[in-house]
């Protein structure tokens, strides 16, 4: 049977900021508003943008990532994403070109490859009128496998800033699909590591995510962005599952995973695996909860930003105490770092991972393929893991003995027999052997095999 094609779109930019994620996010809720079932991506690690794409689409937004789960999984994540939906929107990261390091590998154009998907690129042309249209130009011939399916021009000026941005652009055989005027109204605030999480933006996030439907409604042809989906060739893949990369464990351990404002860094792929691999997943908020769930067997502790929410974290104290207390294995990622080591900022943290944590002025930010050198819940010595790393704060005083090293005189990380932590991020559709071992591990504390 041929498979049933999932339209898609990929929307790129020439560069970072020049209105993708408005784009994508109000593509996306402009067409939910049809009622349409909208699938949400996201290209690269981010974890911020999948934020506003759920809240538009009702839905998981979900990460496609060649470097963190391997090239062959991007289509089979992809489809396993956009299982019954109508059309499916990708957002792509920084330029449409740009990749790890020199190449183009993990670019929003290797994706869009992957997925034989047609591109919409985003121009800021808020200083530039014709030579709009040398640009588009060149984006459209400079790699020939990537397919560019129009243009939408953004931060226009005026009717006449629009009128010549067009007339430029008609000669190109690029057809310009919508033109988005100035509107601070529409403006998402930012911090130091992007934009602010939708999570912890609760009513305001809703609210702005319909401005931005609205915005896209009245300003592009969402028909012609339709047409443009519908295009796509089906792919021959077959959709990931995550049953097919853990085995169930039996009695449904309570793996206990952190959310509220101060962690929403994790891709929906995790709790899909340690569902997958038997655990009853319970979200905990470690801001305002008193204690750990009932029953819980193993803690995850993703991401986020718990150094703008240190004194609440702080002032929880039976939460601290309890994480503190728990014996049982514990996979932590940056944030949850932080909120295991003695001190973040000069509050008081659980005490678990030797050190202190404090903000910095540096960003620490790229791609890494690290390897273990201690044993824990989750890695073996010698094995290798590719991650992400994005952070401006800095643990100091920890022990000589790190979890991961790589290339350069890198080192990160803590482990021991009851802990993995580090600043790492790793997407476990590339490494579902975590979610196995830590179910593993949470019905046999003293077993990490």
């Amino acid at each position: 049977m041929t498979p049933r094609p999932v339209p898609r779109i990929v929307i790129a930019a020439p560069s970072s900021g020049s209105g993708k994620t408005t784009v994508a996010t109000g593509l996306i809720a402009a067409l939910r508003a049809r009622d349409l079932r909208v699938s949400p991506h996201k290209v690269g690690p981010d974890y911020i943008d999948p934020g506003y794409h759920s809240l538009a689409a009702g839905r998981p937004g979900r990460n496609l990532d060649p470097w963190l789960v391997g090239e062959e999984r991007v289509a089979p994540l992809f489809l396993h994403g956009a299982t019954g939906c109508d059309v499916a929107v990708v957002e792509g990261v920084m330029g449409l070109f740009d990749g790890r390091g020199t190449s183009d590998f993990a670019s929003t154009a290797h994706v869009a490859r992957l997925l034989a998907a047609p591109v919409v690129l985003v121009v800021d042309v808020a200083r530039q009128s014709r030579s709009v249209a040398a640009l588009v130009r060149g984006f459209a011939v400079f790699e020939p496998g990537v397919r560019i399916g129009g243009v939408i021009l953004n931060r226009v000026g005026s009717d006449r800033h629009e009128e010549l941005c067009r007339d430029a652009l008609e000669a190109s055989g690029v057809p310009v699909l919508g033109a988005i005027r100035r509107d601070d109204a529409v403006v998402t605030p930012s911090r130091h590591l992007g934009l602010i999480p939708a999570a912890e933006r609760e009513g305001e996030a809703v609210r702005a995510v319909e401005r931005l439907g609205a915005l896209v409604d009245r300003s592009c042809d969402l028909d012609a962005l339709l047409r443009i989906a519908a295009s796509a060739a089906p792919l021959s893949d077959r959709p990931w599952d995550p049953a097919d990369h853990v085995t169930p464990m039996p009695g449904r351990p309570v793996v206990a995973v952190a959310g509220g404002p101060a962690f929403t860094f994790s891709y929906a792929e995790h709790v899909e695996l340690l569902r997958a691999a038997g655990a009853a997943v319970v979200v905990f908020d470690p801001l305002r909860d008193a204690a750990l769930p009932e029953g819980t067997a193993a803690l995850v502790i993703g991401g986020g930003f718990p150094e703008v929410h240190a004194a609440e974290l702080a002032a929880n104290a039976p939460m601290l105490a309890a994480v503190a207390a728990f014996g049982g294995p514990i996979a932590a990622e940056c944030a949850g770092l932080l909120y295991l080591c003695e001190e973040l900022d000069g509050r008081a943290m659980c005490g678990r991972v030797p050190g202190r944590a404090a903000m910095t002025s540096r960003l620490t930010l790229g791609y890494r393929e690290a390897v273990a050198v201690a044993e824990s819940p989750l890695t073996r010595p010698g094995e290798r893991f590719r991650g992400h790393e994005f952070h401006r704060t800095a643990l100091n005083g920890g022990t000589a003995g790190p979890l991961f090293r790589w290339r350069g005189g890198g080192r990160d990380g803590f482990g021991d027999d009851r802990i993995t932590a580090s600043y790492l991020h790793l997407h476990w559709a590339g490494h579902p052997e975590a979610a196995q071992r830590l179910v593993s591990s949470s019905r046999s504390p003293s077993a990490l095999r």
